[in-house]
């Protein structure tokens, strides 16, 4: 598959939470770090993403902001 974002990072999914319609599914990626994404259930079906799988986590963002408190 190609698409045009240049950012990959290799992750597991460590959980996923379903609701009726979106689900939010938790990574693990290198560093000890995690992430999260949020999308509908039709999709994580279509993908068969299921916890304990390794995916490609592809980030394509307009604005990614950076907050000091």
């Amino acid at each position: 598959m190609k698409y045009g974002a240049r950012n990959e990072i290799a992750g597991k999914v460590t959980q996923i939470k379903r609701g009726d319609v979106m689900c939010q599914v938790k990574l693990d990626i290198p560093a000890g770090s995690k992430m999260q994404s949020v999308f509908t259930v039709e999709s994580l079906e279509n993908l068969g993403i299921k916890e304990g799988d390794a995916v490609k986590v592809v980030v394509k963002a307009v604005n990614v902001l950076l907050v000091k408190e």
